[in-house]
């Protein structure tokens, strides 16, 4: 008999997960086209913000993130908590790698477009918060370690994105002898960002999992109640890429050559950052679970705080923003195929945990 670990990928999928590609290029193209058909739609749909997010943008991000946070065992946090080696190569890819690396990419391929350099720049210095916990969740990943990874750098982003802000638009430029600017962001904008967008969803999941194994008890949570739920993140995740894209579809479509010339150095991060982490994981030891949930945790980006953070610097219509906007063009695909790519390497493992 085949076992579980043994039988194909995608024959472990459910439907909806075995056609996400094809759920999520169509949700791309739709968005576009609405926002390209419809020019009033993005005044529309930008009427009512949650600080510089579109409210159903906000909407999506929550439906997105509540089932992935009730699945996750917070008992066991301190598990992984007292993982240093996790820790410790996360923290080094995210704070350290990551921003570096996207800093030389920008420069590289967009030496004469400050504006879109600029865009890229904040988009290396702000992991992700939000969509990371479904590509781990659908990797099959370490929901724990990524619960915790993600608080972590939520905690980091607050104190610290201004700061590496200006190091890397600023300082660093000026070490170079390269053209520098001076940036200022409100802490107050960028702490409001992360307690919407994962403080709520967390303390939902958190109450909704303490409450439902102490009334109906494990079994009826695990095994009733979490897979009716779950389906939900998906649909909040296709929705949020539905209206990300209506809001750009204009200028997505308008100009697709600058669009292009932000998507390169965007796809070639996006790649090496996840395939460093995962070599990474796997040559300390890891087990895939938690070796995905580094991988993915070190290729993310937050693009709605450097969305955020563009617009309240040089405004809604800045290049800055649009690079923003391009990335999760970019990223979602991109880490969509690196979520089946993920799961086909679980063989390199000498213990494959199931989820």
């Amino acid at each position: 008999m085949t076992s579980p670990a043994q039988e194909p990928v995608l024959a472990r999928l459910s439907l909806l997960d075995r056609l996400l590609p094809l759920w999520i290029l169509l949700a791309m193209a739709s968005g576009l086209l609405l926002g390209r058909l419809l020019p009033g739609l993005q005044s529309l749909l930008g009427t009512v913000q949650v600080g510089h997010t579109s409210l159903p943008i906000a909407l999506g991000l929550l439906m997105m993130l509540y089932p992935v946070l009730a699945k996750v065992r917070y008992g066991e946090l301190a598990r992984v908590a007292s993982d240093r080696k996790l820790l410790g190569m996360a923290l080094g890819l995210v704070w350290g790698l990551g921003p570096l690396l996207m800093f030389c990419l920008a420069w590289l391929f967009l030496p004469d477009q400050p504006e879109f350099r600029t865009g890229l720049i904040l988009i290396g210095i702000a992991p992700c918060i939000a969509m990371v916990l479904i590509w781990i969740d659908l990797a099959g990943g370490d929901r724990e370690a990524a619960a915790l990874l993600v608080a972590i750098n939520s905690v980091i982003q607050v104190l610290a994105y201004a700061l590496l802000g200006s190091f890397y638009l600023q300082i660093l430029p000026g070490w170079l002898g390269l053209n520098s600017e001076v940036v200022n962001f409100s802490l107050w904008e960028i702490a409001k960002a992360v307690m919407i967008f994962l403080g709520v969803p967390l303390l939902a999941g958190f109450l909704t999992r303490r409450i439902g194994v102490r009334t109906k008890g494990v079994r009826w949570y695990e095994k009733t109640f979490l897979p009716r739920l779950a389906p939900w993140a998906l649909y909040g995740l296709l929705f949020t890429i539905v209206v990300m894209f209506a809001l750009q579809g204009q200028a997505i479509t308008s100009d697709p050559l600058q669009v292009l010339w932000i998507a390169i150095p965007l796809f070639i991060y996006f790649v090496l950052m996840w395939s460093l982490a995962f070599v990474i994981g796997r040559c300390s030891g890891l087990d895939y679970r938690r070796t995905s949930s580094l991988a993915f945790t070190a290729a993310g980006n937050n693009f709605e705080l450097a969305i955020a953070a563009s617009i309240s610097v040089w405004g809604v219509t800045s290049q800055q923003a649009l690079a923003g906007v391009v990335g999760p063009l970019i990223e979602v695909p991109v880490l969509v195929g690196l979520v089946y790519v993920s799961r086909a390497l679980r063989r390199w493992f000498p213990l494959v945990y199931e989820n």
